[in-house]
């Protein structure tokens, strides 16, 4: 099950945390991955790593934050790589503050990457899919953007976006044998959490009903079954990965 052999996926932000766990997984489950992100050491890297292990990858330096020079990056693709049947909306960043002292260059550097350069990608890999009339778009938004973060304007409304994006998107191209979900994140084990002091990941953890931090893995597991066949009557769908801190 879950097997995406003969598929090429690319994932967004994929040179670390959430994103390079979803490259692994859906490599290990046979797609040729487009790793794409700013770091091309690093996707470098994990290309290197994954190819050791028996899969296909192919780092794709790209930078979401400038949409206008998506389309041109994606014809640098080699041709066995350049049809994507699946695509992961997962690169973000966050300029945290409250909306008082949130600058506006804050702002829009946060929806500029989170959302709008997921629109920039996902309308160029689309036009492939539709032609093929089998396709996956799966963006990783995060349950902030369902319940909302005091210091978090920006990123919630990013966040918040996708899921509207999404749901559209799911309406607009049902009929062309393509469905587009999300995956929604709660506070998952990554470089960033693991700066918290004890005490704040102690309350933050408190508020989680399984009482823990997720792993990259959940999200990862997450993306590759509405990647697969098996969910291709899903569409328009928000799966809620937060172990019960949203519910």
């Amino acid at each position: 099950m879950f097997r995406l052999d003969g598929k090429t996926a690319l994932v967004t932000g994929a040179s670390q945390g959430i994103g390079e766990a979803v490259a692994r997984l859906l490599a290990a489950q046979g797609a040729r991955v487009v790793l794409a992100a700013r770091s091309a050491d690093r996707l470098a890297a994990l290309a290197a790593e994954i190819a050791g292990a028996g899969g296909i990858a192919h780092p794709l330096t790209l930078d979401v934050a400038q949409p206008e020079s998506v389309a041109a990056r994606l014809k640098e693709l080699p041709e066995e790589l350049a049809a994507i049947d699946v695509l992961v909306n997962n690169a973000g960043i966050t300029a945290d503050n409250l909306l008082l002292r949130m600058s506006l260059a804050d702002w829009e550097r946060v929806l500029r990457t989170n959302l709008t350069g997921a629109f920039a990608l996902t309308r160029e890999v689309v036009r492939g899919m539709m032609r093929r009339r089998w396709g996956r778009v799966i963006s990783v938004s995060s349950v902030v953007g369902m319940m909302g973060n005091a210091g978090q304007a920006n990123y919630a409304a990013a966040k918040a976006g996708l899921i509207g994006f999404s749901k559209s998107l799911a309406r607009e191209l049902g009929s062309r044998g393509i469905t587009v979900n999300v995956v929604a994140p709660g506070l998952i084990a990554t470089a960033m959490t693991a700066d918290l002091p004890a005490a704040s990941l102690a309350e933050l953890t408190a508020g989680i009903a399984l009482k823990r931090l997720g792993q990259v893995g959940d999200v990862a597991a997450a993306v590759l079954y509405l990647a697969s066949e098996e969910a291709g009557y899903v569409t328009g769908h928000v799966l809620n990965v937060s172990g019960g801190l949203y519910i």
